[in-house]
Parts: structure tokens; sequence; C-alpha cells
């Protein structure tokens, strides 16, 4: 038996090219143990973890004649300093020399004949700090048979109590050419419309192909309650280069508590209503037309369940599996002059999925085993693949993490920021996360088409002080 990629899984290899390459990544940064945290120590570290992991050890191969979906198989040369790489600032390195070395770091496809991740040690950070960068691609990350890099090596506790003595891991035969010829045959005869669907979504549509695997476009979610007409354009939907840009914005979870006790509504409505501010005030400082009726629609992914009552932040966790990522399709109005209004917009727009009745509140989500942050992004920007990007200007994923520190070779996590991939023809996508007290916003945007992706970052800050302002009048 081999062990065959999903149909999902599939598509997103099929959909990469030099422009949009499909991996999902992370920035963390750590404050320096007085024990030390160096390549060798961090070297040893993943190496002990994989074992929890397979697909980390694997690498993926084409079916002959795309006969059938392609299969992963045990990499016979796997090399595991290939993959944990590291670099270094001069020192004493800066948040914006970090954020320089990330943008062309992201801009690199992973290597398709190995194991689809890379892990970066990124030592020369001011005050003894250290990096780690994560690269893994969408084809990996389901949620259950693997998650993302971050989710391995990631502990609540600083002994790495997890840790167990490294595996004797010996990688399984390959199969050969004729094997592999002889099951996707094997496979065609019970399933001959596969075949048509595997050779269309390799050769001639692979997005297509996705959305039909999805189902997505039958489960979006809108105020409008109808069929959606296509998003209006803009700087946000020009024509993606291999190139990007990245920066940061930085917040306090308890700056957000307060203006949702204020004015209602949940912390994801406030932080969608901030970066609604932001993009009003970045529309109109480049020139362009901002009317009342103006908004940019947002694909904001949410966790759903398949049975119970609708929940809300403020409800006690519950007993909770997550069954899937759904997309929500938001009109986010940035012509309203108004921020109090834009809050009270935007959450009667997301309203609708919560009164589903199927949404997992926030605190349920941080509690869920085996879905933390960094694969929940992942799993949200494989939903963006599955939809036009004619139907939305930008990808927007919020995931609350946990409100404890974190730790990584016994290092401390101090800061963690998404960096969400771009699809075909978008300029822009947002990763939201609290962690410990704090909000981490990483912005991952199209070199020239966003060159001024740091004035957004900051319009961001200054837009969560705007809503402060409204606190209390």
């Amino acid at each position: 038996m081999v062990d065959r990629l999903s149909a999902l899984d599939a598509s997103f290899l099929y959909l990469e090219d030099h422009t949009t390459p499909m991996h999902v990544g992370g920035v963390a940064v750590f404050e320096r143990p007085g024990s030390g945290f160096d390549y060798d120590e961090l070297l040893a570290f993943v190496r002990r973890r994989l074992g929890s992991v397979p697909r980390y050890r694997q690498k993926v191969v084409q079916v002959p004649g795309h006969l059938a979906r392609p299969v992963w198989v045990d990499d016979q040369e796997f090399d595991i300093s290939y993959h944990v790489r590291r670099s270094a600032l001069p020192k004493p390195g800066n948040d914006e020399q970090l954020h320089e070395l990330v943008q062309r770091l992201m801009s690199r496809k992973l290597d398709t004949t190995r194991p689809l991740w890379e892990l970066y040690l990124i030592e020369g950070l001011a005050d003894g700090r250290v990096a780690l960068v994560t690269k893994t691609h969408q084809a990996m990350v389901d949620g259950i048979g693997a998650v993302d890099i971050s989710q391995l090596i990631l502990d609540s506790v600083p002994d790495g109590r997890r840790d167990r003595e490294e595996d004797l891991w010996m990688p399984r035969p390959e199969p050969g050419f004729v094997g592999l010829a002889v099951g996707a045959v094997t496979e065609a005869v019970g399933r001959p419309g596969e075949v048509v669907e595997n050779v269309r979504a390799a050769a001639v549509d692979a997005r297509a192909s996705l959305r039909k695997l999805t189902g997505v476009l039958g489960g979006v979610c809108s105020a409008l309650g109808t069929a959606l007409p296509p998003a209006s354009g803009g700087p946000l939907n020009s024509s993606t280069s291999p190139q990007r840009r990245f920066a940061v914005a930085r917040g306090k979870l308890e700056d957000l508590r307060a203006i949702r006790h204020e004015h209602g509504g949940t912390v994801n409505d406030v932080v969608l209503a901030v970066l609604t501010t932001a993009l009003r005030s970045w529309l109109l400082f480049r020139g362009e037309a901002v009317s009342a009726r103006t908004t940019v629609r947002a694909l904001v992914p949410v966790s759903v369940h398949a049975d119970g009552p609708a929940a809300t932040e403020r409800d006690e966790p519950t007993d909770v599996s997550l069954d899937r990522v759904s997309a929500c399709l938001v009109d986010l109005p940035v012509g309203e002059p108004n921020p109090v209004m834009r809050l009270h917009q935007v959450g009667h727009a997301m309203r609708a999925h919560a009164e589903s009745g199927r949404s997992v509140a926030a605190d349920a989500l941080v509690r869920l085993s085996g879905f933390a942050p960094s694969t929940l992004h992942a799993l949200g920007a494989r939903v963006a693949g599955g939809l036009s990007n004619r139907v939305f200007n930008l990808l927007v994923t919020n995931v609350p993490g946990p409100q404890v520190p974190l730790y990584a070779a016994g290092a401390t996590m101090s800061e963690m920021f998404p960096v969400v991939p771009l699809v075909k023809n978008q300029s822009l996508a947002i990763g939201v996360t609290s962690y410990n007290g704090g909000v981490f916003i990483g912005l991952n945007a199209d070199r020239a088409a966003v060159p001024d992706v740091d004035a957004l970052a900051a319009m961001i800050e200054e837009s969560v002080e705007e809503m402060i302002g409204t606190v209390g009048e």
C-alpha cells in the first residue's frame, strides 16, 4: 500500500509556481537561555522530535503519466542539516534586518525533491535574542497526519518534557517506476473518472480542480446571504510577482478586550475593525478613491465543528472537536469614517457565522488538542486556495494562541508572527496570533504591488490607539 497524497494536498503542489510558493511560515523570537542556544543544540532537538511526525522525513514522488496522485515516500538520503539551517545578522541585528531576511527566505520555493519544510536559526539579534523562521508546504499540513513544524518544536514547559530518546529511523524502500505505475493502473480500474481529474489537475486547470475538490464555495458565509458579486479591484489584486515584503505590528490583548467590553462583539470583530481602519488610512495615504460605500473584501477562515450551540468568546470552553476550517467572506467597511461604526458593521457581518451554531469558541480553540496556532494558520491558508481570487481582496487569518509562555529547547518565546502565503493575483495576506498577553500581526505582501507595507503595519498600531480612545467616551 502506498501513502498517496489526498486530492487537496496534490492540488497545492500543482498550483505552485515561481510567483506563488505554497508554503506557510512563521517568525518566532526567543530569549536565549543562560545555558545557551546554538545550532548544534537545535539540530539535535529537532532530530529527537521528528519521530513523532514521520511526514517530515518523507518526500513527494510523482506517478508516471499522472495516472494517479503523487505518493509520500521515505527520503532515503534524508539530511536534517539541509532542513535545519542557520543564518546571522550583523550584530546587533534589529527588527528591520530580520524582516528583510524573512522576506527573502519566504520568496523562495521549497525543493520538491526533498521533504517539504525548512527551519532557520537566525543569530545576531540585539539583546542576545535568536529567531526561528519556519517554512512548511501546505501539501503537508492537514492538521491530522501532519502539523506545522512550529507546533512540533514548541513546549509549554522549559525542560522539553515531551522529549524522548532519538529513534533509530530506518527508511522504507522507495517504490520503483513499475510499482508506482502498476498501483496507479489498479486504482484506475476501480475509479476511472479520477484519472481524468488527476491529469486535469496536474496539467490543465489546477485551481478549478481544487475548488471542485474542496467544495468550499458551497460553504462560504457572508452577511449578504446570496451569491457574492466579484470583489472590487485595486492595489490588493495586482499580478503577483516573485518577491515579497514582510512587516509586523504588535498590540496588547488587554486593549482589544477593553474595546470589545466597551462596544460589544468579539475580539475577532475588534481585530477586523482595527485592520479596516488601517486599510482605510493606507488607501487614503496612497491617494486611492475612498467613498462612503468603499469596501475591502476579506477572506477570514473560521474554525467550525459539525454540531452544537453557537459559541462566543465568552462561553466556557467545552469538549469540542475541529472538523474543518471554512471560508467566511467579510466586506470591511473602509469607507465608514467612524471607528465605532466600523466595528459594529464588522460585527454584524461576522454574526451570520456565529449564529450558524457551528463556530468554535476562541477559548475552546486554544485548548483543542493537536491544533496549535501555526497549524491553524496553515489550514486557513489552504481554504484560500479553493476560492477564485476574484471573490476576495485579501486573506486574514486570526488564531488565538496560548496565554502562557512557550519554549523551544529551553529558550523562552517572546514573539510569534505568522507568515501567510499569497495566492495568485493577491498582494497582501495578514496573519494575527495572540500569545501570552500580546497580539502579533504578520503582513506578507507582494514586493512590487505593496512596497509600503511597513506604513500599513504602523497604521495598524495607530488604529488600535484610535479604538482605545473610544473606550469610556
